[in-house]
């Protein structure tokens, strides 16, 4: 289990860091964690500047110039597509007096131009024009703050950090998990935005574990069999795989959480297997889209991935779903999710959109709720967390790596 290197420090040390230091492990966090500001805007500086995140799916901007803006804390970044086919992402802050120069939540544009004093912008972030201003004013210094980008299997990925973490893991993981299920040629389907009343933290926490899918998602728990005794997820589990390989098909899977401390990005992807019978996450089990990427058939197996701390990836075989947790104040966040089918299939004729996004709908409708009625029973000054329950073992490991990671500058 990881520790914060401080354990022993003073009494008038940092009341953050007294915090890190007093967790009682193997138990939940303290109330201040999901609402103290002090501690919202480290998490900010210390996960969220550090770390890498998934935005959207490449095919959101198919096209040369295609844009989008994406709002993560009090940040804006634009996604662009250049006309060289590049995807640039950069912060919509003037470099002049700081106005937003993008004006619009998505669109088409060669240019940028700031409202405030017609600074232009390339859709690489280049400064084009930067009118009255002096002979010796050098534009190449001025252009839009660029972020790092990564694009694998067609997931767009930013990093606000002045030296990223090195994704070289991750890149090799999503080849081998995403990559199977075609998602480099896959299309976005349906998204879907649900703001939340409460934390960051309480959202990711929710998604992490599934001791509550059994009270909490009845609809979720008729397909997946993550409740089960271990020896009954064994036999299925060794059953998928059985099928899976019947098929031609190695997907990947490996465990490189870690924390930031050696330089490199976290990620962890496993396999786990459906009921006897059912072929994709819906409402009655059956397939909602056509295959993808390499599956000529079902294999009744689902493949979980978990990346840098605020993005998770589930793939079937026939459709995929991108999960993006994003802060917006101490005590509010959004959960968007992306729904993937194959590029080549259209609505209507290939799927069902009311069938295909049905069963995560209502799944995380019902999470909503839950995480904030824990929102706000957690505001209660008497509130102490309890211990982790076995099947909470990822939760567990996610609040320790999250205290490590809030513990070195």
């Amino acid at each position: 289990m990881l520790q914060p290197d401080n354990i022993n420090i003073p009494a008038a040390a940092d009341p953050i860091d007294r915090l890190v230091a007093e967790h009682r492990p193997g138990h939940g966090l303290v109330r201040a964690f999901y609402h103290d500001e002090a501690i919202y805007r480290r998490d900010m500086e210390r996960v969220f500047r550090r770390h890498w995140h998934c935005v959207a799916h490449e095919s959101v901007i198919p096209n040369v110039n295609d844009f989008e803006l994406f709002r993560i804390d009090c940040e804006q970044v634009i996604v662009t597509r250049a006309p060289d086919g590049a995807i640039h992402a950069m912060l919509n802050v003037c470099r002049h007096r700081g106005a937003e120069v993008c004006t619009k939540e998505k669109g088409n544009a060669r240019v940028f131009v700031c409202p405030y004093h017609a600074w232009t912008y390339g859709n690489d972030g280049s400064l084009k024009a930067a009118r009255l201003m002096p002979k010796d004013f050098r534009r190449e210094d001025h252009g839009l703050k660029k972020l790092h980008v990564r694009v694998v299997e067609g997931l767009i990925f930013i990093s606000f950090a002045d030296v990223p973490l090195d994704f070289s893991e991750v890149e090799n993981l999503l080849r081998a998990t995403c990559g199977q299920y075609g998602w480099g040629s896959a299309k976005v389907a349906y998204r879907r935005t649900y703001p939340v009343d409460a934390n960051w933290k309480l959202a990711v926490e929710n998604y992490v574990e599934c001791y509550h899918c059994g009270p909490a998602h009845p609809e979720y728990s008729q397909t997946h069999a993550l409740e089960q005794p271990l020896h009954m997820i064994e036999a299925l589990n060794a059953a998928m795989e059985a099928r899976t390989s019947s098929l031609g098909i190695e997907v990947g899977s490996g465990n490189h959480w870690q924390t930031s401390r050696e330089g490199r990005e976290a990620i962890h992807a496993f396999r786990y297997a459906l009921y006897d019978g059912v072929e994709s996450g819906s409402e009655d089990g059956k397939a909602v889209a056509p295959l993808m990427g390499r599956f000529t058939d079902f294999d009744g197996g689902v493949t979980s991935i978990h990346l840098g701390g605020t993005t998770f990836l589930v793939c079937y075989p026939d459709h995929g779903m991108i999960y993006r947790f994003v802060p917006k104040t101490a005590e509010s966040c959004e959960m968007e999710l992306i729904w993937l089918v194959d590029g080549q299939a259209e609505e209507g004729r290939d799927y069902d959109l009311e069938k295909l996004t049905w069963l995560w709908k209502v799944t995380t409708a019902e999470d909503k709720a839950i995480i904030e009625h824990t929102a706000r029973g957690v505001k209660s000054h008497y509130f102490t967390p309890g211990p982790i329950a076995p099947m909470e073992h990822n939760e567990l490991r996610y609040i320790d790596w999250y205290l490590d990671e809030i513990s070195r500058p």
